[in-house]
């Protein structure tokens, strides 16, 4: 009886080992080495391959190979501070606006003013000015490039208004439109898809904590859900944060997520601007094209892939105190020239899911093998034990 039981042990083990191997690693650490007081968001790259990030009442350029953080717009006629505790900011790359005949300069930061709805430019030198205030809205709630040109390479800003939310667009004049009045609830760290995320190439994308959806946001003001995230939902806790993965990421470099010290909060922060390694993304099946979307609750992190449709799958968690903010931002060492297309980015998805599919399969296989083993293994014991 004790070699039936023991073969039985070594079954049940076996099984779950491949069971577990089957059901793929566990999500990733976020990183928490760079501390950073107050810190709300951070931007793309400029030129000079530094991001800006916020900071409490104040902005820093980082430098992204040492971590060294310098002050920005500091001293008379820089940046003013905040104007309400969630200074969400955009990069420009220089983005053509035709029908305002007029260009967005490049790395001009553009910087939302929560209380006084208004946003502020502040050019690369760190000179600041009032560019646009956006009225009838409650606040202001996230802001991004249009990357695309379906909203015309206008700046995009998100703003609560009476319980729904505006999308307003923004040309280089500082002229602005609503595009709707009437979307979802949606706040926080907003990004354009690229051209080859399935149907929702092109559309602005942000997310409700409240819910926990992925939401769209199509230039002619509609919205479609994306995706359900799976992850917990509520105030200060749900999904918060979407930005995608650029191409040329999964050659090497860091994706970024601001986790603010916030007391009194179940998720009280660490200050620090998370990071995680294209690497190790890559390793959990992260590739470019794919949306990031992290909770603000936790820093849980989940990636979007679509084509003809959409998957999700949960890849990071950042320390439990997290308390995430603004935009993922996803930045490759060395950008590729261009983004794929819509076919070749369907082609992609297609055989990412089929390479999952197969790997699922030989892992099932491999379980249905041990079992049999087990199975046959004990019943020989048996036979020799009458015998």
């Amino acid at each position: 009886m004790n070699a039936v039981r023991r073969a039985t042990a070594a079954a049940f083990i076996a099984t779950q080992l491949l069971a577990s191997l089957a059901a793929g690693p566990a999500p990733l650490t976020w990183s928490t080495r760079l501390h950073v007081t107050g810190v709300v968001d951070v931007s793309a790259p400029r030129t000079d391959g530094r991001l800006v990030v916020t900071g409490g009442s104040r902005l820093w350029l980082l430098e992204r190979r040492t971590g060294a953080l310098t002050p920005f717009a500091t001293g008379p006629g820089g940046y003013p501070g905040a104007a309400g505790d969630e200074p969400y900011l955009a990069l420009s790359a220089g983005t053509r606006v035709p029908a305002a005949n007029c260009a967005f300069a490049r790395d001009d930061l553009y910087v939302i003013q929560q209380g006084t709805r208004q946003v502020l430019r502040i050019d690369a030198a760190g000179a600041s000015q009032t560019f646009a205030t956006v009225d009838g809205v409650d606040s202001l709630g996230g802001i991004a490039f249009d990357t695309t040109g379906r909203f015309g390479g206008r700046l995009l800003v998100i703003a609560p208004r009476h319980g729904a939310t505006a999308v307003v667009a923004i040309d280089c004049r500082g002229a602005v439109e609503h595009v709707t009045d009437f979307a979802p609830a949606m706040e926080g760290g907003i990004a354009v898809a690229p051209a080859g995320f399935g149907a929702f190439g092109g559309d602005l994308i942000a997310a409700d904590e409240l819910s926990g959806q992925v939401l769209a946001v199509r230039p002619d003001g509609s919205t479609a859900l994306v995706a359900r995230s799976g992850l917990p939902a509520g105030g200060d806790i749900g999904v918060e944060g979407v930005g995608f993965v650029p191409p040329g990421f999964g050659a090497g470099g860091t994706a970024y997520f601001a986790d603010r010290a916030t007391a009194n909060n179940p998720h009280p922060g660490t200050d620090t601007l998370l990071q995680l390694d294209a690497g190790a993304l890559a390793a959990a099946g992260v590739r470019d094209g794919d949306l990031l979307a992290a909770t603000e609750g936790g820093a849980r992190t989940i990636a979007v892939r679509c084509a003809a449709s959409c998957s999700v799958s949960e890849v990071a968690a950042g320390p439990p105190p997290a308390h995430g903010e603004g935009h993922l931002m996803v930045v490759a060492d060395h950008p590729a020239a261009a983004a794929p297309t819509l076919g070749e980015a369907s082609d992609l998805g297609a055989a990412a899911r089929t390479q999952t599919l197969l790997t699922r399969l030989a892992a099932g296989a491999l379980v249905a093998v041990a079992v049999a083993i087990a199975v046959l293994l004990v019943l020989w014991l048996r036979r020799r034990r009458r015998a």
